[in-house]
């Protein structure tokens, strides 16, 4: 798509000091994406003077950036760095599951108020276009984070109803693990190998993953082509976590856990129910909450075709798992960034 959609523009990170919020702004610089302001938001203060002075956003070579310190909890500050913004990209998030369990209003006040809060400055504000990052946890689930995410999605899909005659849209992109991010599977195996063992929950646990760049590249895909209102899904491949371990070190020893509160054996990105409203556009899937609108816009535009009847989008599915070889190349390319 052409960049038109976003010359003098201004967009809006939330979370934006995290691992994704740094590569997607990493991605929209690289690619000279010629928007007139391109604001930081978080409530980190040190992470946001550590990018300050660092190479990668530096003020005086970008000089689109702006750093702007505030809380997604606090909708009076939404309101303040919302002001002349057209697009956000809301990544702000609290997402240790078991750190949700013992803490569940915590995850509460920033993944479903906080959600509130950004959708009612968005609106008050006039932005343009929401993109909101959700997560596999958010389907069936069955720990606090999931079901504090599987809220705000439904909090963000219904405001489309609710927007009146103001110029909004409001979307969601939903994935997996992302490879190498905070509190990921890969970085916390390769601190285990230098103990001695791998500590796994249980032998037949599986996982999505997708890298930093997809997520990335998704989100850029969502911003230039949703209308509002569906739920964007990628084609992921999936892996056995003790088959990652393997792919580390195959010879180090692996100790059985037990399954922690709020774990799955395997994660849906696309559940049963899901799957009534879900349709195949070649590059990824798309629920479109029976929206006739939607559907005709995603039928002339990418020629969605239904999804079969009895599909589940399952990490559980062994066609689709990562062979040995990928499982090495996707550590490798961790290690070297």
């Amino acid at each position: 798509m052409s960049k038109e959609i976003y010359k003098n523009k201004t967009i809006l990170i939330t979370g934006a000091t995290g691992s994704f919020g740094k590569d997607f702004i990493k991605e929209i610089l690289k690619k000279k994406l010629p928007f007139k302001k391109i604001i930081i938001f978080s409530r980190d203060e040190l992470k946001q003077h550590e990018m300050k002075f660092s190479n990668d956003f530096n003020e005086k070579k970008y000089t689109q950036l702006r750093f702007f310190l505030g809380d997604i909890r606090d909708k009076d500050r939404l309101l303040y760095a919302f002001k002349e913004v057209d697009y956000v990209i809301h990544a702000a998030a609290l997402k240790q599951v078991l750190t949700g369990e013992y803490n569940p209003f915590e995850f509460i006040k920033t993944n479903v108020i906080g959600a509130q809060n950004i959708i009612d400055a968005a609106i008050e504000c006039d932005v343009k276009k929401v993109i909101a990052l959700s997560t596999d946890k958010a389907v069936s689930p069955v720990n606090l984070y999931g079901a504090t995410k599987l809220c705000s999605d439904k909090l963000f899909i219904s405001s489309n109803n609710i927007r009146g005659k103001k110029n909004i849209s409001f979307s969601l992109v939903r994935y997996g693990n992302v490879t190498g991010s905070r509190g990921s599977v890969i970085p916390e195996f390769i601190k285990q190998k230098k103990n001695g063992q791998f500590l796994i929950t249980d032998l037949n646990m599986t996982r999505f993953n997708i890298s930093l760049r997809s997520s990335v590249s998704m989100v850029l895909w969502s911003l230039e082509n949703s209308i509002g209102g569906e739920i964007i899904v990628p084609k992921l491949k999936a892996y056995r976590v003790i088959d990652l371990a393997k792919a580390i070190d195959k010879k180090l020893k692996i100790k059985i856990t037990g399954i922690r509160q709020g774990e799955k054996i395997h994660e849906e990105l696309i559940s049963k129910a899901d799957n009534l409203n879900a349709y195949d556009i070649s590059k990824y899937f798309v629920i479109l909450n029976n929206e006739k609108k939607l559907l005709s816009y995603y039928k002339k535009k990418f020629n969605a075709k239904k999804t079969p009847n009895n599909f589940h989008y399952s990490s559980e599915a062994k066609s689709n798992f990562l062979d040995n070889s990928e499982l090495k190349k996707m550590i490798s390319n961790f290690e070297k960034k």
